[in-house]
């Protein structure tokens, strides 16, 4: 006969549920994530650092928000809710509430038709920041709190292992491993009748190549990136970036717009 369940395992039980009866939001399992087919066939690893360099310039991501420069990485953000950034795709910002998983990937290292992986041992030893701005807040036409600041993080990588489905893939991305939240992620608001928003995610390293511990600043606002501004002035992560010795080495980006225009 199978003892029944103490009170102190059922309390324990009830409080494991509660957030998720509460609809709290998900953090994003960075330690667990596999690639999986669904990954490659988004289109984002194929994408060149040429190809990369025109969707930023095309959408003037550079040199508004960021200066130009050759990414060395491609990186995919893909939201819970199954949503992914595609250089430049329109989502509903519903679809965006919670953390997404990032993967970054050298593109120097692999190709499908290589139907090899290899990964850069060195990697996994420096620190990269991710960081998620909104250059057109509160619109475009009108970037008087611009740039807004909706996500610093830090972390180390950590490569991803594949499924089957992707064993021969050639592609060889890392995770995001020793995740630490400089600014919590505020998700994509647009507000009402303010046009498209572009939401620009970039990673960097640390300029000098170091592999301490980086002392990141934390932003004291989110508008402006907490930086004083004259009137009509913008300010952002390239400054931020600058002032914490940062160098881009990938970037994507999405735009997001209220349903009420």
């Amino acid at each position: 006969m199978t003892a029944a369940p103490s009170i102190s395992s059922l309390l324990l039980l009830l409080v494991a549920l509660v957030p998720l009866a509460l609809g709290h939001p998900r953090e994003p399992n960075y330690e667990q994530h596999v690639l999986t087919e669904d990954f490659v066939e988004s289109g984002v690893f194929t994408e060149g650092a040429s190809e990369v360099r025109d969707e930023l310039k095309k959408a003037e991501i550079i040199p508004t928000v960021i200066d130009d420069f050759k990414p060395s990485l491609s990186i995919h953000i893909r939201w819970p809710s199954g949503k992914h950034a595609s250089l430049g795709n329109t989502l509903n910002p519903k679809r965006l509430q919670d953390p997404p998983v990032i993967l970054l990937h050298d593109i120097s290292k692999a190709s499908p038709e290589s139907g090899a992986c290899t990964t850069d041992k060195g990697r996994s030893s420096i620190t990269y920041v991710v960081t998620l701005t909104d250059p057109d807040a509160p619109s475009r036409d009108d970037p008087k709190w611009s740039e807004f600041c909706h996500w610093i993080l830090s972390a180390t990588l950590k490569p991803i292992p594949s499924d089957p489905s992707t064993a021969s893939s050639g592609w060889c991305p890392y995770g995001l491993s020793k995740v630490e939240e400089v600014m919590p992620y505020k998700p994509p608001a647009p507000p009402a009748k303010t046009g498209s928003h572009r939401y620009v995610f970039l990673a960097f390293v640390p300029g000098n190549g170091t592999t301490d511990k980086l002392h990141l600043s934390k932003p004291e606002a989110r508008k402006h990136w907490g930086y004083d501004t004259e009137k009509g002035e913008t300010k952002g992560v390239r400054e931020w970036a600058d002032e914490n010795g940062l160098a881009p080495v990938a970037a994507n980006f999405i735009y997001a717009k209220n349903k009420k225009q």
